[in-house]
């Protein structure tokens, strides 16, 4: 296997024994056909598209700029194109001469040709359609009641370039439930997750990806806390410690990472990380926590206790005896906007079983907190001690 290793014969306790010290070797390894690698304390067996990807770096090629023959101009959507020359004159990072550029010219200039042909960055980022060329280059989402309880989920899909609004509006809309508070007659809503640590995170997922791997972005939401995980590695011999502390740019793709850079949608100085701590610290949220495996990458956002606990509810529930659960005061929060919401809408808006609903309502009756004025068809809900 061209493996050079120090053998050393040692004794302890009156007893000897062989130690064989084998160095991490920053080639593959060949084994009967099959090929090794060593990341750390651990050994990865390299195969398919991981195989392509080690073998290309250590080329110092990268996934995102290789050549997808079969992909032509005709494939790069101009609304697209439009779209990234007003961001990049906005942000001003880019000559403004290069934005009155052909799409054919500003492929070129943006390095998204190789070898006469469109590479995959350009197909990632300027095709209204990636799954049509790149399987798994879409995102999931999914909202969980409980580790093994999926309650509903949704596919983003589409340009790279637009996924991230469209993720983040989905999420929102959709996934997530603000706290509900009240400046004076303004509504202030705010979510567990802050909203420039949300976007920086999934910025990373998307930037950093490896997409050769076809499986998707998956992001889990539940109640009060929201993981997102990606197949992605850290560069070699960083640790969770490398990335938390000041570090240099090394974007695993990058030509997508320059594009989102002149496009405004990133920094190219390493301080991703830096800036998602920064919007928690500031919204007085936790800090991400980072799990790292051989193959894939997750980031966890949790809410504060002060954030599931303390709602804009607090005034309404002042003088219970019993604490009201963060489900039960999302159940208040939708009253508070129509008191006159059934079980019905609550289930969908909510996510959950009409049965649920009914045990929510039927607690939050039991701690004198809810009561039904009216008839069931005709009535509506009252909070009791809000004026």
């Amino acid at each position: 296997m061209s493996i050079v290793v120090d053998v050393n014969r040692l004794e302890e306790d009156g007893k000897e024994y062989i130690e064989i010290v084998v160095p991490p070797y920053p080639v593959a390894i060949s084994c009967k056909g099959v090929y090794y690698y060593r990341s750390g304390s651990t050994m990865q067996t390299l195969s398919g598209p991981e195989l392509e990807s080690f073998i290309l770096r250590k080329r110092g090629a990268s996934w995102d700029n290789m050549p997808l023959p079969g992909f032509t101009i005709d494939d790069i959507d101009d609304a697209l194109v439009q779209k990234f020359k007003t961001l990049a004159a906005k942000k001003g990072r880019i000559d403004e001469s290069v934005l009155s550029e052909s799409k054919a010219d500003l492929m070129e200039k943006l390095r998204l040709t190789n070898a006469g042909y469109y590479t995959n960055a350009a197909m990632l980022l300027f095709s209204k359609d990636p799954d049509k060329w790149q399987l798994g280059s879409y995102t999931k989402i999914g909202f969980f009641e409980t580790d093994a309880d999926l309650r509903y989920q949704d596919e983003i899909h589409g340009s790279i370039l637009e996924q991230i609004d469209k993720i983040i509006e989905v999420l929102h809309l959709k996934f997530m439930k603000a706290k509900i508070s009240y400046e004076g007659i303004q509504r202030i809503e705010r979510y567990f997750v802050p909203d420039a640590a949300l976007r920086e995170a999934l910025l990373n997922a998307l930037c950093h990806k490896q997409y050769e791997s076809c499986t998707p972005i998956q992001i889990n939401v539940y109640e009060d806390h929201l993981y997102i995980a990606n197949c992605g590695k850290l560069p070699e011999n960083w640790t969770i410690d490398s990335l938390m502390s000041k570090h240099a740019s090394r974007p695993y793709n990058p030509s997508i990472a320059n594009v989102y850079y002149l496009a405004g949608l990133i920094e190219s100085w390493g301080c991703g990380i830096e800036k998602i701590c920064q919007a928690c610290e500031e919204d007085g949220s936790p800090l991400p926590e980072y799990t790292i495996h051989p193959s894939d990458i997750m980031i966890q956002f949790i809410a504060s206790e002060d954030r599931v606990v303390r709602t804009s509810l607090d005034k309404v529930t002042e003088g219970v005896t019993e604490k009201v659960t963060v489900a039960e005061q999302n159940l208040l929060s939708l009253l508070l906007e129509d008191p006159t919401y059934t079980y019905a809408v609550l289930a969908e808006k909510l996510g959950v079983s009409r049965k649920t609903i009914s045990s929510r309502i039927k607690s939050l009756k039991d701690k004198g907190v809810l009561q039904r004025v009216g008839s069931d068809t005709k009535g509506h809900w009252q909070i009791k001690n809000r004026k």
